[in-house]
């Protein structure tokens, strides 16, 4: 058996790196065995059939009934359990980028130690199957909005898997990005909810503020000033969707002076006042 890698083999090469990627996948009888190198990571949504898929150290068999997440890196060992059959699912790639920008969008953004394992299994229900249904490569590639269509549908399904699967989710979602992390990235992300001042920041990071700046807008594709402040305000709406604390015992730690500013720049961004959440 040749090995595949994907989801390099399904992409037009005229087409640039992507974020995301839909691809429909059917395999059949004439093709019981398939062996593919996994270049990012994927959600195989099974629709029809049933397979079993080894991995270095072990094995799993899934059916209609479930999906799988599965870790970039991969070497799997796809086999088609009844050859009397068919396996369609439909496969959707994501970038570790893609991944990081979730994470710090809608988590705490915690690393947590957990066992890495090359899958995670998924029990799918009504729900998943209405959006294994919306997907299609064909839908995705002729709409001039896919790339912002697929934004969306990435973070509707990733979404839904945290609240049902809750913290299990979100520890494997971290499992997938990797561990090495450069020191200045490490300096910038450990400082996320101080309230150091990006001069300092950049002290910390041994560089001048305008080297600083220009060094982080190349990395997070944004200013600094902009980045920290999305960052904390959205920690600071966390801290009050949970009901204990108020605006006044946390605007300081938040990075601001005054809880006048703290306010006005809350209601900026989420349009209601801190006092409201």
């Amino acid at each position: 058996m040749a090995i595949e890698n994907i989801p390099e083999i399904y992409i037009d090469n005229t087409k640039e790196s992507l974020d995301l990627f839909v691809y429909d996948f059917k395999m059949t009888s004439d093709v019981v065995k398939s062996k593919v190198n996994l270049g990012m990571n994927m959600f195989s949504f099974l629709q029809v059939g049933k397979k079993q898929v080894h991995f270095a150290d072990t094995a799993i068999a899934v059916n209609k009934e479930q999906s799988l997440l599965l870790k970039k890196g991969n070497w799997l060992w796809t086999e088609l359990l009844d050859t009397e059959a068919i396996y369609y699912c439909k496969l959707f790639f994501f970038s570790e980028k893609k991944l990081t920008d979730f994470l710090s969008k809608y988590t705490n953004n915690v690393k947590p130690y957990k066992e890495e394992s090359a899958y995670f299994v998924i029990e799918n229900d009504d729900y998943i199957a209405s959006f294994i249904s919306s997907l299609s490569s064909k839908t995705f590639d002729k709409n001039s909005y896919s790339t912002a269509l697929l934004s969306l549908k990435f973070d509707e399904i990733m979404l839904y898997l945290l609240d049902k699967y809750d913290t299990k989710f979100e520890y494997y979602l971290h499992s997938l990005i990797s561990k090495e992390i450069s020191p200045f990235k490490k300096t910038i992300e450990s400082n996320v909810n101080s309230n150091l001042k990006i001069e300092e920041i950049a002290f910390l990071c041994n560089m001048s503020l305008s080297t600083f700046k220009r060094h982080f807008t190349a990395a997070y594709n944004e200013p600094p000033g902009k980045w920290f402040q999305d960052k904390r305000l959205q920690k600071a709406k966390t801290l009050l969707q949970e009901g204990i604390l108020t605006p006044s015992d946390i605007y300081l730690d938040i990075g601001y002076n005054n809880l006048s500013n703290f306010s006005i720049a809350f209601k900026n961004k989420f349009g209601i006042s801190p006092t409201d959440v």
